[in-house]
């Protein structure tokens, strides 16, 4: 008497050791992800791409499509912790950009 809506012990137990392994996974990315070396402002696709760690810095005549505000860490293709110096970046695979820092495919964050 098998009910294709009713979940088994053993199918239960499974999809809890997956869970599990899936949440190790997590953390285990995230402290990699603090260990990722820094992004220098001469990598030649941070230079395409206008990279600078300091946004601040930034005028209109250096970098036109800049809006004052902007920043990596209200960029969605940034993913590094809320209030952390520097993160992953969907762009810079590999390399943490700095919260602070700024390109040309800053994307603000819906």
């Amino acid at each position: 008497m098998s009910d294709a809506n009713t979940l088994s012990r053993r199918r239960f137990l499974s999809l809890a050791a997956l869970a599990a392994a899936g949440t190790s996974g997590l953390i285990a990315t995230r402290a990699v992800a603090a260990d990722l070396p820094a992004l220098a402002a001469d990598d030649p696709l941070a230079k395409s791409l206008n990279y600078v760690p300091d946004a601040s810095k930034l005028t209109a005549a250096s970098a036109p499509t800049f809006k004052p505000g902007s920043a990596c860490a209200k960029c969605s293709l940034y993913s590094g912790a809320a209030g952390a110096a520097s993160g992953p970046c969907g762009i810079f695979a590999g390399k943490a950009v700095s919260a602070k820092g700024w390109c040309i495919s800053y994307a603000a964050k819906a």
